[in-house]
């Protein structure tokens, strides 16, 4: 058994009591700081921190390595197994088959956790070297109004940072403090780079960051937020790869099959894709070298990605749940709900796309298809229903509005709306209790409660859904969907509207 540490890795490489795992290629010891990245979860480490590992395997970007950062408490656990590792970790990815292809990935060489030293993270991004600061903060991190679209300056952790004499630790805060040094000592701004699945990531990125300054120059009046808007670049990027939680069984098998010892690896899909503007402050790594594409505008490919691969994995997260399936690959795996994907997908979500150039869209959807039904990657049904509130209002309510509009059809979306109103009830068909964990979960769950004796309950929550339950077209279609949920059932519910379509 080897543990994973820089100190093991000959070791790793060439181990004959195991099949091979791959290991960097370049001298880490070389590696210098170039990129600041918050949030690092098991979607950065399965997308940018490997096509930076791949750049530096190919002897180019040494001085683009990566220094995370965690904020959230949550964090901290990232922090120990990656100071722990060296900064290394195994990206494993599932085949089709069933067998894994573990590689060690050595471009995150550096690791911050903000609440013990704020000071230490604005420093790194204040350095002359930081030339992009990279996100995976989520859907939510960016403390946005869904339905008003604007910065929720109320949020408590934006008031805090605002304060008189405040430490900040929000990323607003610590990303702006250190733009507000580098203006201070004539350095040029870097990028900020969103890698979250948000419709125009980059341009919510710019104005956020930007309503933040803003906030801060009424009570400073430096003009910072001015200075923002002139140095700072924020390009759009559509980001795709599968990634699911790593569960104790990926890592003990990790150690059965490879003989490495892993704290926390990261599992995916054999498919990865990354589209970026190519709009960059002050340079970049060569990443079309490792396949990104360069893009000026990449509008058509991320509304693709979120109308048809994010929404469609809540076309099948909640009725598939609901139905008493527990894994993606199960309900995908199912004729009936394959069904329903694609016809959601045919129907309702490729009307709201123009031309993507490139991409043939019905191969595209036939390939989402097939890695849905991938049984090696094993991603949950929980994984992809968690923090509704925002995936919902961000990947299927623009759907159900563009053909409200245009006068498309609805009725498989809006049967999705009401799967999860029905999944926000907390108990599945067979009376088992559901664990909804979403950010609103206080104010949705009790709606949910009450939607048997007053059914538009859940929809008249406006924070959420606008004046959705005022659109009769949709209204019906969710009233519908919503009594057979509740009289039928999932499986039954998908049958009718099948057969309806």
């Amino acid at each position: 058994m080897h543990p994973l540490t820089g100190g093991s890795l000959p070791e790793i490489a060439g181990a004959e009591d195991g099949p091979r795992v791959e290991v960097p290629g370049y001298d880490r010891s070389a590696v210098t700081v170039g990129i600041v990245h918050f949030g690092v979860g098991g979607f950065h480490r399965a997308h940018q921190a490997m096509y930076v590992d791949a750049l530096m395997n190919a002897g180019e970007a040494l001085d683009w390595g990566i220094c995370g950062v965690g904020v959230l408490p949550g964090d901290r656990r990232m922090q120990e197994v990656l100071t722990d590792q060296d900064g290394l970790y195994t990206l494993v990815e599932k085949q089709a088959d069933g067998s894994l292809h573990p590689r060690v990935i050595g471009s995150i060489v550096e690791y911050l956790f903000a609440p013990d030293s704020p000071e230490a993270v604005i420093e790194k991004m204040a350095a002359e070297s930081t030339r992009i600061v990279s996100l995976t903060i989520t859907e939510g991190g960016y403390t946005i109004d869904q339905v008003t679209g604007e910065f929720d300056a109320d949020d408590p952790g934006i008031r805090a940072d605002l304060a008189d004499g405040a430490e900040p630790a929000t990323v607003f805060g610590l990303v702006t403090e250190a733009l507000s040094r580098r203006r201070a000592r004539n350095l040029p701004g870097f990028t900020i780079m969103s890698c979250d699945n948000i419709q125009g990531n980059g341009d919510t990125a710019a104005r956020t960051f930007a309503a933040f300054a803003r906030l801060k120059d009424a009570r400073d009046d430096t003009g910072l937020a001015g200075w923002i808007e002139e140095n700072v670049g924020f390009p759009n990027s559509m980001v795709d790869r599968i990634t699911p939680a790593t569960s104790p069984e990926d890592t003990q098998r990790l150690k059965d099959e490879f003989g490495l010892a892993d704290g926390w690896p990261v599992v995916c899909e054999p498919f990865t894709q990354w589209v970026l503007e190519d709009h960059f402050t002050a340079g970049r790594p060569p990443f079309e070298d490792v396949g990104v594409q360069l893009v000026e505008d990449v509008v058509p490919y991320e509304l693709m990605k979120l109308r048809l691969l994010n929404a469609g994995h809540q076309t099948l997260g909640y009725l598939g749940f609901l139905a008493g399936f527990r894994y993606v690959h199960e309900v995908a795996g199912d004729p009936l709900f394959a069904r329903f994907i694609r016809a959601y997908m045919d129907r309702e979500g490729t009307p709201t796309l123009d031309e993507v150039p490139g991409v043939d869209l019905d191969e595209y959807k036939t390939t989402l298809l097939e890695r849905f039904a991938n049984p090696g990657v094993a991603d949950t049904l929980a994984r992809i229903n968690f923090g509704s509130s925002d995936r919902i209002s961000l990947w299927v309510l623009p759907v159900i509005r563009h053909q409200l509009e245009h006068g498309g059809e609805l009725e498989r979306a809006a049967a999705v709306v009401a799967g999860w109103a029905r999944y926000a009830e907390g108990v599945d068909e067979k009376g088992e209790p559901i664990e909804v964990q979403d950010r609103l979960a206080e104010t949705l769950v009790p709606l949910a409660k009450s939607q048997r004796e007053k059914p538009t309950a859940f929809i008249e929550n406006t924070a959420v859904f606008g004046d959705l339950a005022q659109q009769e077209r949709f209204r019906e279609a969710y009233l519908w969907a919503l009594d057979s949920l509740h009289r039928d059932g999932a499986r039954a519910t998908v049958e009718k509207l099948m057969q309806r379509s």
